[in-house]
């Protein structure tokens, strides 16, 4: 698909990828309210949610949340939001993931595989009490 998009075209969606990895969040919402899809993925299949998460940024994963942002996609991985985000022990992104109906139990690895493999206590028990 890539090779149908001319190179600003590119650079813009690049561009709106690193504001979700940066944690950029009034820019990135800013972008989301004027059109940009919230659900926008990568060529890896992540999403502006699951880079937001990975990348620890809580704020900028409530307002992709709050923009109706899906915290069921997985990316070609099979990792989601909550994954990522349990994967660097962000609490805070945990939380607003839980609040938004995110599944623990969902993706490979799933947050709570993920929490279990990487000897995360505090997760697990996020999760537990989701």
């Amino acid at each position: 698909m890539t090779e149908d998009l001319d190179a600003e075209t590119l650079a813009f969606a690049h561009r709106m990828f690193d504001l979700a990895r940066a944690g950029s969040t009034e820019e990135l919402a800013a972008q989301v309210d004027a059109g940009l899809p919230v659900n926008l993925t990568n060529d890896k299949g992540d999403t502006l949610l699951i880079l937001a998460a990975y990348h620890s940024h809580p704020d900028t994963v409530a307002a992709l949340l709050a923009r109706g942002a899906d915290h069921t996609r997985a990316n070609d991985r099979g990792q989601t939001a909550l994954a990522a985000a349990v994967f660097r022990s962000s609490a805070d992104a945990v939380r607003a993931l839980l609040a938004a109906g995110a599944d623990p139990a969902h993706g490979t690895p799933s947050a709570i595989e993920t929490a279990q493999f990487f000897d995360l206590p505090e997760m697990a028990a996020l999760l537990r009490a989701g």
